[in-house]
């Protein structure tokens, strides 16, 4: 397990995850040629359209999940 801090919305905030699904949000980014915080941004901005909205760390990781599995 990993904590690190990102800036979301002008605000800092610390999310941890296993390493494993921080390389693999790391790999994303850089296949889609844009930013980890970018990235985890939009995933932020996703899940506060949901009701109720998850954890940031959870979506993170279903994210990935998703990602891994073709669905998004």
């Amino acid at each position: 397990m990993h904590k690190r801090s990102v800036t979301l919305k002008g605000h800092r905030t610390s999310i941890a995850l296993e390493d494993e699904f921080w390389a693999a949000l790391k790999d994303f980014a850089a296949t889609d040629k844009r930013s980890l915080a970018s990235l985890i941004s939009d995933i932020d901005r996703r899940r506060l359209k949901q009701s109720p909205p998850p954890g940031l760390a959870s979506a993170l990781r279903v994210f990935v999940l998703k990602r891994v599995a073709g669905d998004t």
